[in-house]
């Protein structure tokens, strides 16, 4: 620190005498009452003495303070009164917390929203941002595990991306009395993949929709789901567990704590209204039979038409996720030259011509590929009807964010084909608003949902459940039932 002083000691020397009317630390009050002052890289401060550096014009005072680590402008609190003062204001902890490699953003977003746990409660005075930073620097992390209905995404927290993927081979929505050993045998083989002990930090578990309806039966089934899903990690001895909705990491991951998202899933696609964190299962989960499956199934047929040969589905696949689109206007493509061809990995050169829109318009028709069913805009649009109808709120903003998630969601062309398909369907005054957000972290919006959480300075005892609290809670619900019977 004492180098860096001495380097910005020199400059100061060697300043021309035309700055001579800059501010210093010691008038700094006189020059904020008279003029206009950008405060995005200055610190208001009082007058108070600094000692030496009050003959330090401001500009260079902050660049001092700046140029130091966190750590070290930390330890200056105890220096003097003025000293703290500067240290403690929340735009320089802000300036570090930018610097970082997770986007401001959704720092800002956690920190304000999710710091609390469920249910959210926006915090009405924002907290010291220095006391943020130190708080998420001990943070310890956690092991993230979103186990979706086709591929698995695992990792650990602290790292840019998941370390790895897997077919997924547990079906989650199967709440039949083997799923504790099955769920069981699905987090160990994840744990000897990151080659991790089970019991030394948290975990992240993202829960698949099922069933969607507000009935009794419905609400009991994904109880029993939850408590197989914390049976079964805290018997391998977990220490904390935090186990959350698919839908609302994907709503967090886009920086929203209420809104719609829509799941491309792998063998459906659900809608699902969200507002404050909680899915309103009472407004309802649209749900339509037309997934990431149908759509690669759907382009085979139409290469096999064409007598296309190719070895497996995972060429189909990956001619789909780089040669398909859905287009703006169907009607209108179809009288365009849209031919484009693609290198596949070990399988050579495919062209595709109209099979690139047609793939992704069954989900909006899907009656082109022979399947009853709703279109996308049309369950979205049921979805926001419902929403409006039950006037949860005085605000009806809430439902008018649309947030894709899912890798087929990530098809070029879905967010403003679903956007324009909704304002024609809806009245003017319901579609005024709406907006749709493509996948804001493509197949992997889940994932970095369950990432902001891992995060906050408040993780993990805003979030997560112990096994004692756990074990308490059942007890309690035993005890009551025993009352009630």
């Amino acid at each position: 620190m004492s180098n860096i002083i001495k380097k910005v000691w020199i400059s100061v020397s060697n300043r021309s005498n035309s700055n001579k009317h800059t501010p210093t630390s010691s008038n700094l009050s006189t020059y904020y009452c008279s003029s206009n002052v950008t405060l995005s890289d200055q610190i208001i401060m009082c007058c108070s003495s600094a000692g030496d550096f009050d003959r330090i014009p401001l500009d260079l005072f902050m660049q001092i303070v700046k140029l130091l680590t966190p750590i070290e402008v930390a330890r200056l609190t105890a220096v003097c009164k003025l000293w703290r003062l500067i240290v403690s204001d929340n735009k320089l902890w802000m300036y570090y917390l930018q610097n970082q490699a997770v986007p401001w953003e959704s720092i800002f977003f956690s920190e304000v929203n999710l710091r609390s746990g469920f249910p959210l409660q926006i915090q009405s005075q924002m907290q010291s941002f220095m006391n943020i930073y130190g708080l998420r620097a001990q943070a310890p992390g956690a092991i993230i595990i979103d186990g979706g209905s086709g591929y698995c995404k695992f990792g650990w927290s602290k790292f840019d991306s998941p370390s790895g993927r897997s077919a997924t081979f547990l079906e989650f929505g199967n709440i039949e009395s083997p799923m504790y050993s099955r769920l069981r045998h699905f987090f160990a083989t994840i744990y000897n993949r990151m080659q991790v002990k089970s019991s030394t930090q948290p975990i992240v578990v993202s829960v698949p929709l099922c069933q969607y309806d507000d009935t009794e039966a419905a609400k009991a089934a994904r109880t029993q789901l939850k408590e197989a899903l914390h049976s079964a990690l805290f018997g391998m001895n977990v220490p904390a567990v935090c186990a959350v909705s698919q839908a609302t990491l994907a709503l967090f991951a886009a920086k929203r704590a209420s809104g719609i998202v829509v799941n491309i899933g792998f063998h459906q696609t659900t809608v699902v209204p969200i507002l404050h964190g909680k899915i309103m299962h009472k407004v309802g989960v649209e749900a339509m039979g037309v997934g990431a499956l149908k759509l690669t199934g759907y382009l085979r047929e139409q290469m096999q038409q064409r007598n296309l040969h190719f070895d497996s589905l995972y060429t189909v696949r990956s001619l789909k996720e780089n040669l398909c689109y859905v287009a703006l206007d169907y009607e209108a493509e179809l009288c365009k030259d849209t031919e484009a061809s693609y290198e596949v990995a070990a399988a050579g050169w495919f062209t595709l011509a109209r099979e690139r829109f047609q793939t992704g318009e069954i989900l909006f028709q899907p009656r082109i590929a022979g399947m009853r069913a709703m279109g996308l805009h049309q369950a979205v649009a049921l979805c926001i009807d419902h929403c409006h109808d039950a006037e949860l709120t005085a605000d009806e903003s809430w439902f008018k964010t649309i947030v894709l998630a899912g890798g087929t969601a990530c098809l070029p062309g879905v967010a403003e084909r679903l956007e324009k398909e909704l304002h024609d369907l809806l009245s003017p005054s319901v579609a005024d608003g709406i907006k749709v957000i493509p996948p804001p972290y493509g197949a992997d919006s889940a994932w970095y949902g369950a990432k902001l959480i891992s995060n906050l300075s408040t993780f993990p005892n805003s979030w997560c459940i112990t096994k004692k609290e756990f074990r308490s809670k059942a007890r309690r619900k035993t005890t009551c039932e025993e009352v009630a019977s």
